[in-house]
């Protein structure tokens, strides 16, 4: 390297730390600390260690990059603006503002080349695992020889406080399993947490806990070394089994003289006297702000037209592909822009009344089973649950360190690193990623679910043993708050079938939505099937809640979800036989029905009619938007019990002659 091109690098991060003291400053909100100590590391990824596109930051073999400590995000959004993405000064000045595309922490959809959200530490480090997932399998499907089309990386900043976070363990754990040597992973060893010096509470050798792990783990002693860190990054590259950690010692808020190494550095500002201090300290002009040199900006806008010409090269590769292999091409293009085969729909089965009782989750099974052929990007598993939630894809392999191509996971006794993975591989474009577990369990996945609907993403979430009916195993496993709050996050769409056809139409409905995260919440017990000739058709599902059976001047409504539809099927008729005349609603999602128009609404449930009884084996919060003054409902106040379902059935109230009890009591 010549004396002007480092001059030129050490000049340029100069300028990105004196940057992030301006950008918190000017908003008096944020975290300087962290982006002035990791600009070195910054520079080394976007001056040559990644592949990237500014020009295009959906270039579909960009190397991903995660900023797992997503408190630094103004590392991140200085260098997108230094080497020419659509990030202006401006932006930078509008810091964490109402509108700005600069959010206190990076958000996916707002700044172009932010890949994922990230914020709670630990998540980022475990989307890293589902985007290298998704790049392996991409490569395992579509990859031919002489033709390396997917063979991007996925680079990740992550710090002290993310390593402390139990998710990273699972989500190491997984990517040492499966060999994804594809990840290579920086760790900010600055020392410093919100509460002082990491020796309070993280004095483990980080280390050996990654070797102990399996990942390949080299150390930087200096974060300011260009050089050691160029080399540590190209050693990870040519590491193409194990997964790669460079632990690098950093200094928090590095070239400040009064706040280097200080917690008061992380989230807060300089200071208007301090970051004088540092402009001074780093050859600035104290008295100006927001400033990049000439020379500087030339030679990150240099960098980022080499990544350009990069994705004009692949671009070229690409066109030679499609040449050789045009249906593996066509295929990846409608999977990629969000299309689907055509008559893919037409394989859904339809489940005959004559066939008995069949579990939800049993029914989700078949169906997937049925679609898996015609849908090429559906991929998923369970938390070591396949048998128990019905997810496996009988005709297929699992996806293993040795084979990339197969399509059924094994995300082991981790459902928090499941979840965050099923993030990663839903921001694959080509992949329909789902990912299984309890209802009860889905309490250790509240944190990717919710970064799922912030981001408006889709991963098919699928919780079986909804309630109390799953028996024996009681309170601990018997969810009762569960469909409640999951009902309550913003851009999640709920559905609880209440047959086996209901269970095929929401499929039918999780497979063709788009704008967040999909729900499925299914039965450990066999429910019996609707018949479809004499009663409204399982497609209305769609709807969110439909007339299942009517009858003419109805006195009352029935309503329900999964298994209690046909608990009140039953009551509907025991009434009829009394002289009592009631409509029976299926409502298996409120987020549906809430997207119908008004008019559809009051054809469902008539303002006028105000005698209503809402039954659902769980918990009766928010019930009351459905359920007048006049009404009623049947849920749970209570956690369930151990004992057979049927007995906990007749405990709670959830029988016909009780169901049929509450509803004279209403008319009475």
């Amino acid at each position: 390297m010549n004396v002007e091109t480092q001059n030129v690098e050490q000049l340029g991060i100069d300028t990105v730390r004196v940057l992030s003291a301006d950008v918190v400053q000017k908003a008096n909100s944020g975290h300087p600390g962290a982006p002035m100590g990791l600009a070195a590391v910054g520079h080394v990824l976007w001056s040559e260690g990644m592949n990237y596109s500014p020009s295009n930051p959906e270039w579909p073999n960009r190397d991903r990059f995660i900023l797992s400590n997503g408190h630094a995000c103004v590392l991140q959004y200085c260098y997108l603006h230094l080497t020419g993405y659509d990030l202006s000064m401006d932006d930078l000045k509008n810091f964490r503002q109402l509108n700005s595309k600069t959010a206190g922490h990076p958000e996916y959809g707002l700044a172009p080349g932010v890949d994922v959200t990230t914020g709670p530490l630990g998540q980022g480090f475990a989307n890293g695992v589902g985007f290298a997932i998704g790049q392996k399998h991409l490569a395992g499907r579509y990859n031919q020889p002489g033709h390396h089309i997917f063979d991007y990386k996925i680079f990740a900043i992550c710090s002290d406080g993310d390593l402390m976070e139990g998710v990273t363990s699972e989500a190491a754990s997984l990517a040492a399993q499966l060999e994804l040597g594809n990840m290579i992973y920086l760790y900010d060893d600055n020392h410093i947490s919100i509460e002082g010096d990491t020796d309070i509470t993280f004095t483990e050798d980080v280390s050996a806990r990654f070797e102990a792990y399996g990942w390949h783990v080299q150390v930087v002693e200096d974060g300011n070394d260009i050089e050691a860190l160029k080399n540590a990054v190209h050693n990870a590259k040519i590491e193409i089994r194990k997964p790669s950690l460079i632990k690098v010692r950093t200094h928090i808020a590095y070239g400040s003289p009064n706040k280097v190494d200080t917690a008061g550095a992380h989230g807060s500002p300089l200071g208007e006297k301090e970051v004088r201090l540092v402009k001074e300290g780093m050859g600035f002009d104290p008295d100006q702000s927001f400033v990049v040199p000439k020379e500087v900006s030339n030679y990150y806008l240099e960098c980022g037209k080499k990544g350009t010409a990069k994705e004009q090269k692949w671009n070229e590769a690409y066109e030679a592909y499609k040449k050789d292999f045009p249906e593996l091409a066509a295929e990846y293009e409608l999977l990629s822009s969000g299309g689907l085969p055509e008559g893919w729909k037409d394989n859904l089965p339809v489940f005959k009344a004559e066939e008995g009782k069949i579990a939800t989750r049993k029914a989700s099974g078949k169906v997937l089973n049925a679609i898996a052929a015609s849908l090429p990007g559906l991929i998923g598993g369970s938390a070591d649950l396949s048998p128990s939630t019905d997810t496996n894809l009988d005709k297929y392999e699992s996806f293993t360190a040795e084979d990339r191509t197969g399509r059924n996971f094994h995300f082991g006794i981790r459902e928090h690193a499941m979840g965050s993975a099923l993030n990663g591989m839903a921001l694959t474009k080509g992949i329909i990623p789902y990912g299984a577990t309890f209802l009860i369990f889905s309490e250790y996945m509240r944190p990717p679910i919710r970064l799922a609907a912030i981001m408006k993403i889709k991963p098919v979430f699928i919780y079986t043993h909804d309630s109390i009916g799953l028996g024996e195993d009681g309170t601990t496993h018997q969810p009762v708050e569960q469909l409640i709050s999951l009902r309550s996050i913003p851009n999640i769409t709920l559905i609880r079938p209440g047959d086996a056809n209901e269970t095929a139409q929401a499929w039918r409905v999780a497979i063709e939505h788009k704008g967040g995260p999909i729900v499925l919440v299914l039965t450990r017990q066999g429910l019996q099937t609707i018949d479809q000739d004499k009663y409204a058709k399982a497609e209305n599902l769609e709807k969110g809640a439909y007339i299942l059976s009517d009858v003419e001047n109805p006195q009352l409504l029935l309503i329900a979800t999964g298994s209690e539809v046909a608990l009140i099927m039953d009551a509907q008729a025991k009434l009829k036989e009394q002289g009592i005349a009631a409509r029976v609603i299926s409502m298996p999602s409120w987020e549906l029905f809430e997207k119908q128009d008004a008019t559809y609404k009051e054809k469902v449930l008539p303002k006028a009619l105000k005698k209503r009884l809402a039954v659902e084996a769980g918990s009766t919060l928010g019930w009351h938007k459905y359920v007048t003054d006049e009404g009623a409902i049947i849920g749970m106040t209570t956690f369930g019990e151990s004992a057979p379902a049927e007995e906990l059935y007749k405990v709670f109230g959830f029988t016909v002659d009780n169901v049929v009890e509450k509803a004279k009591a209403l008319l009475a």
